[in-house]
């Protein structure tokens, strides 16, 4: 018999220690000695802590487990939930990037190899920088941090670039609202990571990479640390990584938090210790990043993708998806929602599933009104864009985007004026003051949304110009996104600021 336990930070949070410490009485008042294995999470939040039990015949569930549970548990006396991967909300998932979380112990070199790791690493250690390139072109794969580049046009221009060093930075600032997919890969499976970003290197001829992430993630921080110094010790960093002669190392540095270090030339100015302040572009990061050499920055999920394209085969991952959207996206479902957690599913399906049927609607128990996707700098949607496809073009042809695939869930007491005047004053308060219309604008955003809320409605046309400009006129896309939370809500709940849909329009 073994036992997992999840000790995520989700699950900690929810009391997965107090849990362990009951399982360790537990166990020693039946004078048994079982294996006891603590792993990331499943990603099923509203089940945390999670604990399960494989007698023979699968992983069995039980969740939410309180420490008073777990010698009822033992006893056989507390019905399960059943095999783990037959759960609705899990069984329907289509889990490539994140199909080790929650299953192996995070820092179990020989469990990540036994469930395919490292499968990919040695795979891309035969192959030339070019032949890399191909692909990462074949496989459709786009940066899943929010911008949705293609991955592997970004790595050939810092492959092809020439300079005596080149960097691999990853983006695990993971600042968005309702986020934490970044943060679940770190903790429950970092040699993916590792290696992600090491099939990087050796493709563009970096031989440093940094994960840059915040001081709130301890958790993560230390897991990942740890995972470093394992791999170097096994050979897969270092002067001769896997044997192929070729050289690649990394390390972790924290941030203090500012959410404007999430865009990659303020982490960038962090990273070398500057003021996090946006660069303007160009040069690009790719040819003239850190310390000024070619660099690689990517996101968390990104490069944590690249090992199963490179063990599967490209075609494999391609796929899956819908258009220009290839692969799966891990949707995170967070906010007033029954089943919230990380659901990895292929592009394509609809908002509409993802809340309602997979999220089980509001946890009040009222409608839902609207779900933010992307972060504080999303666009709110009504029901009425509820059968919008999840793909990266369809969101944009409404108003919306993918960011880092966040879906914030609102029940119909939200206070949508409220949120948009919430939207510019995050920005105020998180701008990096580099420029003036994020700057400047989303003050004057607070007041006239405030002269709104005080029933002058001819501050609404104000209001659209400011965000014009805002949009236009802003280095990044703090204040060049800032817009869309406010202008979406404007536009589907016009009567919350005193208009009539007609007016909206």
């Amino acid at each position: 018999m073994k036992i997992y336990l999840s000790m995520d930070s989700a699950a900690k949070a929810l009391g997965s220690e107090e849990v362990a410490v009951a399982l360790s009485a537990a166990l020693e008042a039946r004078g048994e000695t079982v294996e006891v294995i603590r792993v990331g999470s499943r990603g099923m939040v509203w089940l945390e802590p999670l604990l399960e039990i494989d007698r023979g015949q699968g992983r069995e569930a039980w969740g939410p487990v309180a420490p008073e549970d777990v010698a009822g548990i033992l006893a056989g006396e507390v019905e399960s939930l059943g095999l783990t991967e037959e759960i609705p909300f899990f069984a329907r998932q289509t889990r490539l990037t994140f199909a080790r979380c929650g299953v192996i112990d995070p820092l179990s070199l020989p469990d990540y190899e036994a469930h395919g790791g490292l499968a990919g690493l040695r795979r891309a250690a035969t192959m030339t920088g070019e032949a890399i390139i191909d692909e990462m072109k074949t496989s459709g794969l786009r940066g899943r941090g929010g911008a949705g580049f293609p991955t592997g046009i970004k790595w050939d221009t810092v492959r092809m670039a020439h300079a005596d060093q080149k960097y691999i930075v990853c983006n695990a600032d993971e600042g968005d609202s309702g986020t934490f997919a970044d943060r679940m890969i770190m903790e429950g499976d970092p040699f993916c990571l590792i290696e992600g970003m090491a099939i990087a290197g050796l493709c563009t001829g970096a031989t440093k990479g940094y994960v840059y992430t915040r001081s709130e993630y301890p958790d993560a921080v230390a897991v990942m640390r740890e995972a470093i110094i394992r791999a170097r010790a096994a050979g897969v960093l270092g002067d001769d990584v896997l044997g192929s002669g070729r050289a690649f190392d990394m390390e972790v540095r924290v941030g203090a938090g500012a959410y404007v270090c999430g865009e990659e030339t303020s982490l960038l100015n962090s990273l070398e210790g500057k003021r996090g302040v946006v660069r303007a572009k160009p040069p690009l990061p790719a040819l003239e990043g850190f310390l000024g050499k070619p660099t690689v920055v990517n996101n968390v999920i990104s490069l944590a993708t690249v090992p199963v394209i490179f063990e599967k085969g490209a075609q494999h991952f391609a796929d899956f998806g819908l258009g220009r959207s290839r692969g799966t996206i891990p949707v995170q479902i967070a906010g007033n929602v029954k089943h919230g957690g990380l659901f990895e599913t292929a592009f394509g399906m609809s908002l509409g599933d993802l809340v309602e049927d997979i999220g089980g609607g509001t946890a009040s128990g009222r409608p839902v009104k609207a779900v933010q996707i992307g972060g504080p700098l999303g666009a709110y949607f009504g029901r009425d864009k509820f059968d919008t496809p999840f793909g990266y073009e369809e969101f944009d042809g409404q108003g919306g985007l993918i960011g880092h695939a966040g879906v914030v869930v609102f029940d119909d007491s939200a206070d949508m004026l409220g949120m948009a005047r919430f939207a510019m004053e995050f920005c105020a308060v998180e701008s990096c003051g580099k420029c003036t219309p994020c700057r400047i604008g989303a003050v004057r955003g607070v007041e006239t949304l405030d002269r709104i809320k005080q029933g002058d409605g001819a501050a609404v046309e104000l209001l659209t110009d400011l965000c014009e400009t805002m949009k236009d006129g802003s280095l990044c896309a703090l204040g060049g996104f800032t817009p869309y939370p406010v202008m979406s809500a404007l536009e589907s709940f016009p009567e919350e600021f005193g208009l009539t849909k007609e007016a909206a329009e």
